[in-house]
């Protein structure tokens, strides 16, 4: 342990109370006084999230002897200065349920490296250890995660068992997720590389093995997409596994990707049980979060932003081009779906047509760009509130029109001799694929037209101008035309509309938007309201506006009443005649 220049050791402690004990001992700190910080984001989720804040005491001691430690600003300390060792000591809170945090209960324990470990400066770039210690009383927990163990040293750590692991310097250590617990676990290998898939949370009769076949398929056909050569996989360049580490909760969704892990979080109903074989919309939906997860070990933890490259965590970092992380990553990961056989092209065209009307139904896709979108993630689409559908974009969701539309684009122009995937391998071969074995660069704010010339020898500045820095809808309906696909847009039913978004909480139908220029907003209505009843009949909750609304034309003008904060207020609304809001994706008969 004396050789190690940075040791952490993590106890779970007081698990009702929710901490996590942290010890730090640097071998050779600084002379002036070591200085340390926690990172203020995480990597892939670009908000500033303090997680110093859950930091409860810190304490330093060198030679037995304690030292002072003063904070320098929200996320950083500095110690004086002292001759030998420098031992730190803190608590971390940890009760953020989300993948983002940390997480930590009499059932459970999960982090991520940012909220837990501080990183000492200027020793950013030597080996961390860090030993696992078990809570007390839990013997019989296990530990997973991607995080290589410290062979070589006096704890190394037993296959899923406490004890060392190591990592080759900070941005590494704070790259792997550890879960420790007694999860439900199911392992397979994709063209030669283990898995392992991780289940914490109450699920009864989970059906792991459907899961796990599943997802092999996804992982082989992502592999074969970048590597169709070799078949390798991309996460061997950092550790001997992929982890996938999911929470199952009542109503959960979300992911956040890993260099050799991904965590995520899904509701228990979403997950398949034994004796069931029908492949549910929610299974799907977890197939695609699987999916999209997975294909970021390729596309933003190995191809990345110049901006990112390395991350700076102490700040917001601004990049254009999440709509091609972010967006590009959410068009292939329904595609791969389809690809590795878990859905049918019927299922997959419905899924793209569903992405196609959640984009249209906003105005905010005709205010703001996917280039701006991803710019201001951090203040506006991280931050988003009842008026966002109506202000912004999301750099997913067109982003990943906008991919569709360059992948019809040039397979169009080329006579399908190239497509989109051409450029996506480009990209890996020149960023990705030695990007944690050598110096580490990204792609510049401009260059995504050029690269994708380069691979396809297709000209899309003007289109990737126009539809990703310009705020037109992408012209899916012309392009989806040269593939042999038919786009219709349809009404759903004929029942006339508020023009509204709702959600039901505690019985009571509350107004989440209030979609501008419809029916509401023409009649006084605001997001936030409670709706009380419409000429006299009460509105209730699940399928009570629906029901009431089923009575009326288009253009009738109706009565609601609503509680505006504690207040009884009635407005007069003209309903909207039932609208094309629906897009419908077929394939002519020759395509089928």
């Amino acid at each position: 342990m004396e050789k190690e220049p940075l040791l952490y050791r993590v106890t779970p402690e007081d698990l009702a109370g929710h901490l996590l004990r942290v010890q730090l001992r640097i071998a050779h700190p600084h002379p002036q006084g070591q200085v340390l910080s926690l990172p203020a984001w995480i990597p892939g989720s670009y908000l500033i999230r303090d997680f110093s804040r859950q930091i409860i005491s810190l304490q330093a001691e060198c030679a037995a002897q304690p030292l002072s430690v003063q904070k320098r600003d929200s996320h950083t300390w500095q110690c004086e200065p002292c001759n030998g060792p420098l031992t730190i000591e803190y608590i971390v809170y940890a009760w953020d349920l989300s993948v983002r945090g940390a997480h930590v209960d009499e059932s459970h324990a999960f982090f991520n490296g940012t909220s837990v470990f501080l990183m000492a400066h200027g020793l950013e770039h030597e080996r961390h250890t860090v030993d696992l210690r078990a809570p007390s009383g839990k013997r019989n927990w296990q530990v997973y995660t991607s995080l290589p163990r410290a062979v070589g040293h006096p704890r190394c750590a037993r296959e899923h068992g406490f004890g060392a692991y190591a990592a080759k310097d900070y941005d590494e250590l704070i790259d792997h997720p550890v879960e420790m617990g007694t999860p439900q676990v199911v392992t397979f290998k994709a063209h030669g590389a283990l898995h392992e898939m991780v289940f914490t949370g109450v699920a009864p009769n989970l059906d792991l093995q459907r899961i796990a076949a599943d997802t092999r398929k996804i992982c082989e056909a992502q592999i074969a997409f970048f590597e169709p050569r070799t078949r390798k996989a991309p996460f061997l360049d950092s550790a001997d596994r992929y982890v996938f580490m999911t929470m199952a909760t009542g109503d959960g969704y979300g992911g956040l990707e890993h260099r050799a892990s991904t965590a995520l979080m899904t509701s228990r109903t979403d997950l398949p049980v034994k004796g069931r074989a029908e492949s549910t919309e929610s299974y799907q939906n977890f197939l695609g979060l699987i999916s999209h997860e997975y294909f970021h070990t390729w596309n933003v933890k190995r191809i990345k932003p110049a901006a990112f490259a390395p991350y700076r965590l102490d700040r917001e970092t601004h990049t254009r081009l999440l709509w091609v992380f972010e967006g590009f990553t959410s068009y292939y990961d329904d595609l791969m779906l389809l690809r590795a056989g878990v859905v049918s092209r019927d299922h997959y065209l419905k899924r793209l047509a569903r992405v196609i009307s959640m984009v249209h139904r906003s105005t905010g896709r005709l205010k703001q760009s996917v280039a701006e979108s991803s710019f201001d993630a951090w203040t506006r689409y991280y931050k988003q509130d009842e008026n966002s559908p109506n202000a912004l974009v999301s750099y997913y969701t067109k982003g990943s029109l906008v991919a569709a539309g360059l992948d019809l684009y040039i397979r169009h122009a080329t006579n399908n001799r190239r497509s989109l995937d051409d450029a996506m391998r480009l990209l890996w071969t020149r960023y990705g694929r030695d990007f944690y074995r050598g110096r580490p660069t990204g792609i510049p704010e401009d260059g995504i037209a050029g690269l994708i010339r380069e691979a396809t020898g297709v000209d899309v500045a003007a289109f990737i101008d126009r539809y990703a820095h310009g705020r037109e809808d992408v012209p899916l309906k012309r392009l989806m035309a040269w593939a042999g696909y038919t786009l219709q847009w349809t009404t759903p039913n004929g029942r006339p509309s508020l023009d509204v978004r709702t959600r039901i909480a505690h019985g009571e139908t509350h107004l989440a938007t209030v979609y501008e220029g419809g029916a509401a907003h023409r009649g006084g209505l605001s997001a936030g309201d409670v709706l009380v009843a419409i000429d006299g009949i009460r509105v209730g909750g699940d399928k009570s506006l629906d029901r009431l609304l089923d009575a009326y034309q288009g253009n009738d003008t109706v009565t609601v009443h609503v509680f505006r904060r504690d207040e009884l207020r009635g407005y007069r609304v003209t309903l909207a005649p039932p609208a094309p809001t629906e897009c419908r994706l077929t394939a002519r008969e020759s395509e089928k």
